[in-house]
Protein backbone atom coordinates (compact mmCIF):
# COMPACT_ATOMS: atom_id res chain seq x y z
CA UNK A 1 0.00 0.00 0.00
CA UNK A 2 1.32 3.21 -1.28
CA UNK A 3 1.73 6.30 1.62
CA UNK A 4 -0.56 7.95 -0.36
CA UNK A 5 -3.02 5.54 -0.08
CA UNK A 6 -2.12 4.13 3.64
CA UNK A 7 -5.14 2.91 5.58
CA UNK A 8 -4.31 2.24 9.11
CA UNK A 9 -7.81 0.73 9.85
CA UNK A 10 -7.22 -2.05 6.72
CA UNK A 11 -3.61 -2.42 8.18
CA UNK A 12 -5.17 -3.48 11.42
CA UNK A 13 -7.66 -5.99 10.36
CA UNK A 14 -5.06 -7.57 7.80
CA UNK A 15 -3.07 -8.46 10.82
CA UNK A 16 -6.44 -8.99 13.06
CA UNK A 17 -9.20 -9.18 11.06
CA UNK A 18 -11.98 -10.50 13.53
CA UNK A 19 -11.16 -7.23 15.03
CA UNK A 20 -13.71 -5.75 12.29
CA UNK A 21 -16.44 -7.84 13.90
CA UNK A 22 -16.02 -6.96 17.50
CA UNK A 23 -15.24 -3.35 17.08
CA UNK A 24 -18.45 -2.89 14.91
CA UNK A 25 -20.49 -5.06 17.08
CA UNK A 26 -19.18 -3.30 20.43
CA UNK A 27 -20.32 0.24 18.97
CA UNK A 28 -23.75 -1.06 17.92
CA UNK A 29 -24.69 -3.08 21.35
CA UNK A 30 -23.38 0.16 23.17
CA UNK A 31 -25.77 2.34 21.08
CA UNK A 32 -28.56 0.05 21.33
CA UNK A 33 -28.10 -0.78 24.73
CA UNK A 34 -25.91 1.59 26.39
CA UNK A 35 -23.23 -1.27 27.79
CA UNK A 36 -21.15 -3.90 26.23
CA UNK A 37 -20.61 -7.05 28.42
CA UNK A 38 -18.62 -10.17 27.06
CA UNK A 39 -21.42 -12.34 27.12
CA UNK A 40 -23.40 -10.06 25.01
CA UNK A 41 -20.67 -9.86 22.26
CA UNK A 42 -20.36 -14.13 22.19
CA UNK A 43 -23.69 -14.48 21.83
CA UNK A 44 -23.98 -11.58 19.14
CA UNK A 45 -21.07 -13.28 17.45
CA UNK A 46 -21.67 -16.19 18.13
CA UNK A 47 -18.39 -17.65 19.67
CA UNK A 48 -17.34 -18.74 22.85
CA UNK A 49 -16.78 -16.55 26.06
CA UNK A 50 -13.25 -17.75 25.97
CA UNK A 51 -12.59 -16.48 22.63
CA UNK A 52 -14.18 -12.87 23.23
CA UNK A 53 -11.74 -12.48 26.65
CA UNK A 54 -9.20 -13.37 24.02
CA UNK A 55 -9.59 -10.77 21.43
CA UNK A 56 -10.51 -7.76 23.98
CA UNK A 57 -7.34 -8.62 25.57
CA UNK A 58 -5.63 -8.40 21.72
CA UNK A 59 -7.74 -5.05 21.23
CA UNK A 60 -6.33 -3.71 24.95
CA UNK A 61 -2.75 -4.66 23.91
CA UNK A 62 -3.99 -2.23 20.53
CA UNK A 63 -5.21 0.78 22.49
CA UNK A 64 -8.31 0.38 21.08
CA UNK A 65 -10.31 -0.84 24.41
CA UNK A 66 -9.79 0.70 27.98
CA UNK A 67 -9.73 -0.84 31.13
CA UNK A 68 -12.86 -2.42 31.66
CA UNK A 69 -14.95 -1.15 34.78
CA UNK A 70 -17.91 -3.54 36.24
CA UNK A 71 -17.63 -5.62 33.24
CA UNK A 72 -18.15 -3.39 31.00
CA UNK A 73 -16.21 -2.83 27.84
CA UNK A 74 -15.65 0.31 26.43
CA UNK A 75 -13.91 1.69 23.21
CA UNK A 76 -11.17 4.19 23.33
CA UNK A 77 -11.51 6.81 20.85
CA UNK A 78 -9.48 5.17 18.31
CA UNK A 79 -11.83 2.40 18.79
CA UNK A 80 -14.59 4.18 18.71
CA UNK A 81 -13.80 5.33 15.49
CA UNK A 82 -12.61 2.62 13.62
CA UNK A 83 -15.96 0.55 14.83
CA UNK A 84 -17.93 3.89 13.30
CA UNK A 85 -15.87 3.56 10.00
CA UNK A 86 -16.48 -0.35 10.14
CA UNK A 87 -20.05 0.21 9.73
CA UNK A 88 -20.03 2.82 7.89
CA UNK A 89 -18.69 0.34 5.10
CA UNK A 90 -20.51 -2.27 5.87
CA UNK A 91 -23.84 0.03 5.20
CA UNK A 92 -22.18 1.18 2.06
CA UNK A 93 -21.40 -2.29 0.33
CA UNK A 94 -24.91 -3.22 1.30
CA UNK A 95 -26.37 -0.22 -0.74
CA UNK A 96 -23.26 -1.23 -3.34
CA UNK A 97 -25.07 -5.00 -3.81
CA UNK A 98 -28.63 -3.86 -3.65
CA UNK A 99 -28.34 -1.30 -6.35
CA UNK A 100 -26.45 -4.11 -8.41
CA UNK A 101 -30.20 -6.65 -7.46
CA UNK A 102 -28.44 -8.35 -5.16
CA UNK A 103 -31.08 -9.83 -2.66
CA UNK A 104 -31.76 -7.60 -0.17
CA UNK A 105 -31.88 -10.62 2.44
CA UNK A 106 -28.34 -11.54 1.87
CA UNK A 107 -26.47 -8.06 1.29
CA UNK A 108 -26.04 -8.02 5.06
CA UNK A 109 -24.04 -11.16 5.16
CA UNK A 110 -21.95 -10.09 2.26
CA UNK A 111 -21.12 -6.88 3.29
CA UNK A 112 -20.02 -8.75 7.00
CA UNK A 113 -17.43 -9.83 4.77
CA UNK A 114 -16.20 -7.30 2.59
CA UNK A 115 -16.74 -4.62 5.65
CA UNK A 116 -12.51 -5.30 6.46
CA UNK A 117 -11.38 -5.00 2.87
CA UNK A 118 -12.29 -2.06 1.38
CA UNK A 119 -10.23 0.90 1.41
CA UNK A 120 -11.41 4.39 3.14
CA UNK A 121 -10.86 6.01 -0.12
CA UNK A 122 -13.52 3.18 -1.99
CA UNK A 123 -15.78 4.31 1.13
CA UNK A 124 -16.09 7.95 0.68
CA UNK A 125 -16.39 7.36 -3.10
CA UNK A 126 -19.39 5.00 -2.62
CA UNK A 127 -20.62 7.65 0.20
CA UNK A 128 -20.24 10.64 -2.65
CA UNK A 129 -21.84 8.48 -5.07
CA UNK A 130 -24.70 7.24 -3.50
CA UNK A 131 -25.33 10.56 -2.30
CA UNK A 132 -24.65 10.78 1.20
CA UNK A 133 -27.12 8.05 2.58
CA UNK A 134 -28.57 8.57 6.12
CA UNK A 135 -29.33 4.65 6.59
CA UNK A 136 -28.38 1.27 5.37
CA UNK A 137 -31.05 -0.71 2.77
CA UNK A 138 -32.42 -2.47 6.01
CA UNK A 139 -33.09 1.10 7.84
CA UNK A 140 -30.39 1.16 10.42
CA UNK A 141 -28.45 4.53 10.91
CA UNK A 142 -25.13 5.38 9.78
CA UNK A 143 -23.06 6.46 12.85
CA UNK A 144 -23.40 10.48 13.30
CA UNK A 145 -26.00 10.96 11.00
CA UNK A 146 -28.90 13.54 11.35
CA UNK A 147 -31.39 10.42 12.11
CA UNK A 148 -29.18 8.33 14.17
CA UNK A 149 -31.18 9.36 17.56
CA UNK A 150 -34.46 9.07 16.25
CA UNK A 151 -33.90 5.65 14.83
CA UNK A 152 -32.43 3.93 17.83
CA UNK A 153 -34.71 5.53 20.02
CA UNK A 154 -37.47 4.35 17.90
CA UNK A 155 -40.47 2.30 19.54
CA UNK A 156 -40.32 -1.60 18.60
CA UNK A 157 -43.00 -2.91 16.67
CA UNK A 158 -44.33 -5.37 19.50
CA UNK A 159 -45.66 -2.44 21.84
CA UNK A 160 -47.85 -1.64 19.91
CA UNK A 161 -52.03 -2.39 19.87
CA UNK A 162 -54.76 -3.47 17.90
CA UNK A 163 -55.40 -0.59 15.45
CA UNK A 164 -52.68 1.34 15.89
CA UNK A 165 -51.04 2.47 11.83
CA UNK A 166 -47.49 2.55 11.64
CA UNK A 167 -44.48 3.21 9.39
CA UNK A 168 -41.66 0.81 9.86
CA UNK A 169 -38.76 2.16 10.26
CA UNK A 170 -35.78 -0.34 10.39
CA UNK A 171 -34.71 -3.95 11.55
CA UNK A 172 -32.35 -3.66 14.01
CA UNK A 173 -28.87 -4.71 14.10
CA UNK A 174 -29.39 -7.53 16.23
CA UNK A 175 -32.48 -8.46 14.37
CA UNK A 176 -30.93 -9.18 11.00
CA UNK A 177 -28.31 -11.68 12.71
CA UNK A 178 -31.36 -14.18 13.42
CA UNK A 179 -31.74 -16.92 10.88
CA UNK A 180 -34.58 -16.52 8.76
CA UNK A 181 -35.67 -12.80 9.74
CA UNK A 182 -34.05 -10.63 6.51
CA UNK A 183 -35.30 -13.58 4.48
CA UNK A 184 -39.06 -13.68 5.74
CA UNK A 185 -39.25 -9.97 5.43
CA UNK A 186 -37.79 -9.94 2.15
CA UNK A 187 -40.23 -12.35 1.05
CA UNK A 188 -43.48 -10.72 2.17
CA UNK A 189 -42.11 -7.03 1.32
CA UNK A 190 -41.23 -6.16 4.57
CA UNK A 191 -38.99 -2.99 4.30
CA UNK A 192 -38.49 0.16 5.89
CA UNK A 193 -41.22 2.89 4.71
CA UNK A 194 -43.65 0.47 4.57
CA UNK A 195 -47.07 1.63 6.42
CA UNK A 196 -49.07 -1.12 8.16
CA UNK A 197 -51.98 -1.23 10.91
CA UNK A 198 -52.35 -3.77 13.38
CA UNK A 199 -54.87 -6.59 13.55
CA UNK A 200 -53.97 -7.80 16.90
CA UNK A 201 -50.97 -8.52 18.88
CA UNK A 202 -50.86 -11.71 20.72
CA UNK A 203 -48.62 -11.47 23.00
CA UNK A 204 -45.26 -13.63 22.82
CA UNK A 205 -46.48 -15.40 20.02
CA UNK A 206 -46.74 -13.29 16.59
CA UNK A 207 -48.24 -9.89 15.42
CA UNK A 208 -51.32 -9.73 12.82
CA UNK A 209 -50.95 -6.70 10.54
CA UNK A 210 -52.57 -5.14 7.20
CA UNK A 211 -51.19 -3.86 4.96
CA UNK A 212 -52.54 -0.45 2.97
CA UNK A 213 -54.04 -2.78 0.01
CA UNK A 214 -55.88 -5.10 2.55
CA UNK A 215 -53.49 -7.90 2.43
CA UNK A 216 -53.00 -9.26 6.22
CA UNK A 217 -49.23 -9.97 7.27
CA UNK A 218 -48.51 -12.35 10.53
CA UNK A 219 -45.02 -11.54 11.78
CA UNK A 220 -43.73 -14.14 14.48
CA UNK A 221 -43.25 -12.35 17.88
CA UNK A 222 -39.25 -13.14 17.73
CA UNK A 223 -39.02 -11.25 14.42
CA UNK A 224 -41.31 -8.35 15.71
CA UNK A 225 -39.25 -7.92 18.68
CA UNK A 226 -36.66 -6.03 16.04
CA UNK A 227 -38.65 -4.08 14.20
CA UNK A 228 -38.94 -0.26 14.77
CA UNK A 229 -42.04 1.94 14.22
CA UNK A 230 -43.03 5.45 13.82
CA UNK A 231 -46.96 5.42 14.62
CA UNK A 232 -48.83 7.24 12.21
CA UNK A 233 -51.51 9.60 14.00
CA UNK A 234 -54.47 10.33 12.28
Amino acid sequence: MSEEHYDPLLELLEKFPAAADYLSTIVLIQRDYGEVHNSQLALRLGVSKPAVTQAISRLKKLKLIKAQGSGTICLTEQGHEWGNKIITRHYLVEHLLIKNNYPWDKADEEAQRLQAVISQDLADHLFESFGHPQICPHGNPFPGSKAEHMLISAPRLITLKRGESFRLLRITEEGEGIVGLLKFCHQKNIHPGLELSVIDNLEDLCVHLQDLEGQSITIPWSFACHICIEIITK
